[in-house]
């Protein structure tokens, strides 16, 4: 269902679209932070932020989803197992 916000035209699915975008950048703008903080209080609460990121991210891409605007297709038998070999050998080199 088409919306006119100030009459830029957005759509429900844009909004959602750049929520989403968002949502994921703040995701991978955190976790860097996190990456890189020493201090553990400090650790803790961009744990939690992350944390509550991540979960929003995901609810916008299950509204999404289930609207049909944001496809993903299953992974077959192969496929996973070649991401589990490659990452197996990766985490494991020698064994």
């Amino acid at each position: 269902m088409p919306n006119n916000i100030e009459g830029r035209g957005l759509t429900d699915r844009e909004m959602l679209q750049l929520c989403l975008q968002l949502e994921k950048g703040r995701c991978q703008s955190i976790s860097h932070t996190l990456l890189e903080s020493s201090h553990k209080e400090l650790r803790k609460i961009y744990q939690q932020c992350f944390d509550n990121a991540s979960h929003n991210q995901y609810k916008l891409f299950e509204v999404m989803s289930e609207k049909g605007w944001y496809k993903t297709s299953q992974a077959t038998a192969k496929q996973v197992a070649e991401v589990q070999e490659f990452m197996q050998h990766n985490l494991n080199p020698e064994g």
